[in-house]
């Protein structure tokens, strides 16, 4: 006798949320990218549909960044310059979208302005054509100054920005509203301020199909498992109907990964760990891998190498 295989079904899915515009929806972007979208938990392709991949895009700075060395000897001397890293990323390493930090808005990292900022975005759309998801500094008051502006020179881009949080979100959802843009909204590994922070930003009139979420994760052996049980949590409750919580995943996976000392130790002082070179991007691309099961539908990244391995695994996991 034949056992029939028993195949869940949800009541709701996940919002399908558009990063890029191309010219014939008014941009520049080379190509869009749609993640979310599904109805079911993760890769179970006989139960439930998953039409958007998931994706590892690279992470960059406007400001040479403070990684450990073995880190940014993945991209040499192109680190140093924002647009030449960028052209890396897109021609060696086939980005398909690219994650802007502006940490040289910070205080404490340069202190600079909203116009240098501006010029420095301007270039970048025109030296690469990859969608953009775009960060501020994590200084509120800076980022309140400078991410508007930024938001108005990418009118029309369709750009995923970064970060509203509970406390200072208002400046950015106006910003993101005006000029067509979608939103990350931080949450700290807590279901209910994600929720209710959805909700005050869907209350200023924002799209929900215009918001993702950053549930805020942590590392391999850094608070990973929770994170995930969160993550979990948040995914169950969306397909059962929760619209609130029917946004897709960011996970910020290089920078919780490269802050373990795991990945970035020395031999010296980790004998018995493996080589440090190939221990860093284990690290990441394990991280990355934990987190596709969770739900994640769009993981930032930093060693092209870990990109490269999360990539194969996508590949794997979508039955390609």
């Amino acid at each position: 006798m034949a056992l029939e295989q028993i195949k869940e079904s949800w009541a709701s899915s996940i919002n399908t949320v558009t990063i890029g515009a191309t010219k014939k929806d008014g941009g520049t972007r080379g190509l869009e990218l749609q993640i979310g979208g599904q109805n079911g938990l993760p890769f179970l392709h006989q139960e439930s549909n998953t039409p958007c991949r998931p994706q590892a895009v690279f992470e960059i700075w406007d400001i040479e960044p403070d990684w450990p060395e073995m880190l940014k000897s993945s991209y040499g001397i192109d680190l140093k310059d924002t647009l030449a890293w960028a052209r890396v990323c897109q021609e060696k390493f086939a980005a398909k979208a690219l994650c802007l930090r502006l940490a040289g808005a910070h205080p404490d990292y340069g202190n600079k302005s909203a116009s240098e900022l501006e010029a420095c975005v301007k270039n970048l759309l025109k030296a690469v054509d990859l969608p953009l998801i775009i960060l501020g500094s994590g200084d509120d008051n800076k980022d309140n100054e400078v991410l508007p502006k930024i938001c108005e020179v990418t009118k029309g881009e369709r750009v995923l920005f970064g970060d509203a949080v509970q406390n200072n979100y208002k400046t950015l959802v106006a910003s993101a509203l005006a000029d067509g843009h979608s939103i990350i909204a931080e949450s700290p590994i807590d279901i209910n301020i994600a929720k209710q922070l959805n909700l005050l930003i869907s209350d200023m009139g924002f799209p929900s199909n215009r918001i993702v979420i950053n549930p805020t994760v942590g590392a391999l052996g850094y608070g990973l498992e929770y994170a995930y049980s969160i993550m979990e949590r948040a995914r169950l409750a969306a397909f059962s109907g929760d619209n609130m919580l029917a946004m897709p995943f960011i996970c910020f996976v290089g920078f919780e990964a490269w802050r373990a000392k795991e990945a970035k130790a020395s031999e010296e002082e980790l004998a018995g760990w493996g080589k440090q070179s190939e221990r860093g991007v284990i690290w990441e691309a394990l991280t990355a891998a934990t987190f596709l099961q969770a739900g994640a539908d769009i993981l930032v990244m930093r060693h092209p190498e870990a990109v490269k391995k999360t990539q194969e695994l996508i590949d794997a996991l979508m039955g390609k």
